[in-house]
């Protein structure tokens, strides 16, 4: 059975799965940390990683290399769904290519980070995210949410079990979306139909199977981004 490690405080639970990536660990293997002093985000953001979170790592050693945007969808799709099995009355949507949002407030985050040998990808780390019952700056209050809203009580140890075991069961080796995938992905997608001002100027027209995010710009033309910052244009939220 794959192995799973709770650690008390760490810099970063990637950063010690990568490790032991390396030196051989199992795929499936996952850290669990109450505590991240140094989490990420996209973009090399810091991830606010207090006592309450849930803060999971897990080890996918795909024999394919689909695009990473690809493994952030799917994980985006699992975690949701594992989350709304513990927390009835939640409905979570899924802002490309890596945020889980309810209403217009971010639940948690998803990152993926892959290491090559040679030419060859040989393992990918699953980074999530979720707030739970830990506390929010009182900037984010406004655009962060926890799921004790929904369910007063719970805590990162409800969660985990079901998430990890939905990360354990992927099928990291397609390298396209299927048609389940993508019809749950379209009812979750939080951007379709709204208004971008960047990566490109257009309307979020849904994702396409290979996991990118199209947009229907003004001259009507339809253009698939693969990566890249989210704006809105409605200026009223910020991610």
């Amino acid at each position: 059975m794959s192995r799973l490690i709770r650690l008390r405080t760490v810099g970063s639970t990637m950063d010690v799965l990568h490790e032991l990536a390396a030196g051989g660990a199992e795929a499936g293997t996952a850290i669990v940390a109450e505590e991240q002093t140094g989490g990420r985000g996209s973009r090399g953001r810091l991830w606010w990683s207090p006592p309450g979170g849930l803060w999971l790592s897990v080890l996918l050693r795909p024999r394919a290399a689909p695009g990473l945007e690809l493994f952030g969808l799917r994980i985006g799709l699992s975690v949701a769904e594992a989350i709304e099995s513990l927390v009835p009355g939640m409905a979570i949507r899924i802002k490309w290519p890596n945020d889980l949002m309810v209403g217009e407030r971010k639940l948690g985050g998803i990152l993926c980070e892959a290491r090559w040998q040679g030419d060859s990808l040989a393992w990918v780390v699953a980074g999530v995210g979720i707030n739970v019952a830990n506390p929010v700056p009182e900037d984010l209050t406004d655009t962060a949410a926890t799921l004790h809203e929904w369910l007063p009580g719970v805590g990162p140890d409800t969660v985990e079990p079901e998430v990890t075991a939905r990360l354990r069961g992927l099928a990291p080796d397609l390298e396209r979306l299927g048609t389940a995938e993508l019809s749950a992905l379209r009812s979750r997608d939080w951007l379709a139909g709204r208004r971008l001002r960047a990566p490109v100027s257009g309307t979020a027209a849904g994702l396409s199977d290979g996991g990118a995010l199209l947009v229907t710009v003004e001259s009507g033309a339809t253009v698939a981004l693969k990566a890249g910052t989210i704006e809105l244009a409605d200026p009223t939220f910020t991610p």
